[in-house]
């Protein structure tokens, strides 16, 4: 296994993110937590950095980086606010049902708009009722003339107050062939969004209700052909969703380390500094053990996806482990600042928090660990990956000239 898998644009581009993270998003981070509501202009300012199409081709004005180039965007943000991060990372999903299902003309219409920042897009599958079970969506759209009608409701939608074009999967027929994606406008008649609901953590991020009343729209914002709603859904979720969330999971995860080796380091006992106590010691070994291996996985993850290689599985796996280790290093950061965690003066609360809000989409792990079976038992039939290399492979050509290097030389990146 390839131990590095940054080259040195992929470094500026992270010296970049890490840069703008940090004079623009920290200094708004009380704020977000006092208000608890979707900050929309911070999330224009992000979106107007170009990153939205990270791996949009650059014949339709994207950055055409690939997905390595996407995770390390996601963890960067998400590193200082993992709210900020979410909504880079839904902004993403919504870039995929268009890169994988849209025709030339949509390609055209909405890829310029996203990797400039004019239009945030979202996905909205997910329906009270049914929650993951996707098969189980009740919402439906009709034919009626030259357009189609759409009613229904869909919940845990990213992006949802901030989004601009959201991907619509519906019910057209029967079965699994009976479900169709389409292109919503913000703004249309007969669509609406839900009121906003306060969250344990992602604060400054949205992710609520869409409805649609009768909701009328052209054929032309069909994604694909009818029928095609379930693959834009799991196509979707496997090669944008679980990558995503997965950065996200690296961010905080990074975050938490930090921050306990900081808290570690200034923080005395018996006039000595608390990093000294082996028992303290051994907890932050865990947490850096922990997130070498994350780390490990998720860009080992992405790296096979961009060179359009079978990865299903491994991003499946990536999605776990970050996940699933990063909640962990959370609880033994609050371990390690006992008391002091439970005030917000601290960041470590908000950490832990953040991390469970990344537990359930795009799978729970009891789900990556029921497909992971699935797959030792040879039960898998094809592989996203697989049959959308084409559309998920990085660009061999040079980055547009935003990605070069800054002054001085910068080593082959190490997973550290």
């Amino acid at each position: 296994m390839h131990r590095y898998f940054t080259d040195q644009r992929h470094e500026a581009l992270r010296q970049r993110v890490r840069d703008f993270a940090e004079r623009e998003v920290r200094p708004r981070i009380a704020e977000m937590e006092a208000n608890r509501t979707v900050c929309h202009d911070l999330s224009r300012l992000i979106a107007r950095q170009g990153w939205l199409g990270a791996t949009v081709h650059r014949a339709y004005g994207g950055m055409g980086a690939g997905h390595v180039a996407k995770t390390l965007i996601i963890e960067e943000l998400s590193r200082v606010s993992a709210a900020m991060g979410a909504m880079v990372q839904a902004s993403q999903l919504g870039v995929a049902k268009i890169v994988h299902f849209g025709n030339e003309e949509q390609k055209k219409t909405w890829l310029p708009a996203i990797a400039s920042g004019d239009c945030l897009p979202t996905i909205a599958v997910t329906e009270p009722q049914s929650g993951g079970h996707v098969l189980g969506m009740a919402s439906t759209a009709v034919r009626d003339g030259d357009g189609y009608v759409l009613n229904g409701r869909k919940i845990y939608v990213g992006n949802s107050h901030v989004g601009d074009l959201h991907g619509v999967v519906v019910r057209t027929g029967e079965g699994s062939k009976g479900l169709s994606a389409f292109l919503v406008e913000t703004g249309t008649p007969g669509f609406r969004v839900g009121s906003e609901q306060p969250t344990m953590g992602l604060h400054g991020f949205g992710f609520g209700e869409l409805f649609f009343d009768d909701c009328r729209v052209p054929a032309a914002n069909l994604l694909g052909s009818e029928g095609d709603g379930l693959s834009v859904a799991y196509s979707s979720s496997v090669l944008y969703g679980r990558p995503n969330l997965t950065a996200v999971s690296l961010g905080i995860h990074q975050a938490v380390l930090d921050e306990t080796t900081r808290f570690c380091t200034e923080r005395h006992r018996y006039g000595e500094p608390l990093a000294d106590l082996a028992t303290v010691k051994l907890k932050l070994g865990r947490i850096q053990s922990r997130l070498l291996l994350a780390r490990l996985s998720a860009y080992h993850a992405v790296h096979l996806l961009d060179q359009g290689l079978p990865c299903d599985a491994e991003l499946m796996n990536a999605k776990l482990v970050n996940v699933e280790s990063a909640l962990e290093s959370a609880r033994d950061a609050m371990d390690v600042h006992a008391a002091c965690g439970l005030f917000t003066d601290r960041p470590v609360e908000r950490f832990l928090r953040d991390a469970h809000h990344v537990f359930a989409p795009a799978g729970t792990s009891d789900i990556q660990l029921l497909r992971l079976g699935e797959l030792a038992l040879g039960q898998v039939k094809g592989e996203w990956s697989g049959r959308l290399a084409e559309l998920v492979r990085r660009e061999p050509a040079e980055w547009p000239e935003e990605a070069e290097l800054p002054d001085g030389p910068a080593p082959l990146a190490r997973l550290t």
